[in-house]
């Protein structure tokens, strides 16, 4: 299976669900859109800074949503201290700069398992239960991530295009 399709399908929450399977249909629907940007690009093309002067790359984006499932959700739900993955206090900027195609395979397979670590706490937990590391909710956080994707998911849909002419949604 391609890693950029590992997720299949669209997701897109239902306009009559409720509360619960809209927010998380929503953060369904921006990990299958940043993953469909992503699919069929070359190694290459995933780190290609396509939008100058912008840094950002579609590689970037998934390293840098890797990060944000990982602290906003993975940790602050689970309360686990958890080791720095790309950025850590020296370089704050490791999920987005200086990346090259030999680390494709590696990110994204640390994506997915984020996605599930995530969604296996989420099986557990309501959205108004408070986050094990405290101070706010578990809607709170899993809206953060949304937001996150969302903003994101705008660059990657003007970076596919300035790479092949693809449109995103």
């Amino acid at each position: 299976m391609d890693r950029a399709t590992k997720q299949s399908g669209q997701a897109e929450p239902a306009e009559d669900a409720d509360e619960r399977d809209v927010v998380l249909g929503w953060l369904a629907f921006h990990r299958d859109a940043l993953a469909r940007n992503c699919a069929g690009l070359s190694p290459d093309q995933l780190v290609l800074e396509s939008a100058p002067p912008s840094d950002l790359t579609l590689l970037g984006l998934v390293r840098h949503l890797t990060e944000m499932e990982r602290w906003y959700l993975t940790a602050s739900l689970s309360g686990r201290d958890l080791p720095d993955l790309y950025c850590t206090p020296e370089d704050d900027a490791a999920d987005i700069v200086g990346l090259d195609a030999s680390m494709v395979d590696d990110s994204f397979d640390h994506w997915y398992a984020e996605i599930a670590s995530v969604d296996a706490l989420l099986a557990e937990l309501t959205l108004d239960d408070p986050t094990a590391s405290g101070g706010s909710t578990v809607r709170w956080c899993v809206l953060k991530v949304v937001e996150e994707y969302a903003r994101h998911n705008g660059h990657a849909d003007l970076i596919r295009e300035r790479i092949d002419g693809a449109v995103g949604e």
